[in-house]
């Protein structure tokens, strides 16, 4: 039997206009809402990220991250 997608938990997501137009581009074809494409992501992180390109991508964003605050 599936699992009901049930939303349990809400929080206030801050995220760059680019970050938002790349969710769109996942969502879209996925037949998925924004909230619906977050909560697939965070739940299978592992399984759409490489294990070896986080530490490098995080990295490279981080001092990216910095300069978009000023």
């Amino acid at each position: 039997m599936p699992k009901r997608f049930r939303l349990t938990r809400r929080f206030s997501v801050a995220v760059t206009e680019d970050g938002y137009r790349g969710m769109k581009r996942f969502a879209a074809p996925a037949d998925l809402d924004e909230g619906e494409a977050l909560s697939f992501l965070c739940e299978n992180v592992d399984s759409v990220t490489d294990t070896d390109l986080p530490g490098h991508r995080l990295r490279l964003f981080h001092p990216e991250l910095e300069a978009r605050k000023r």
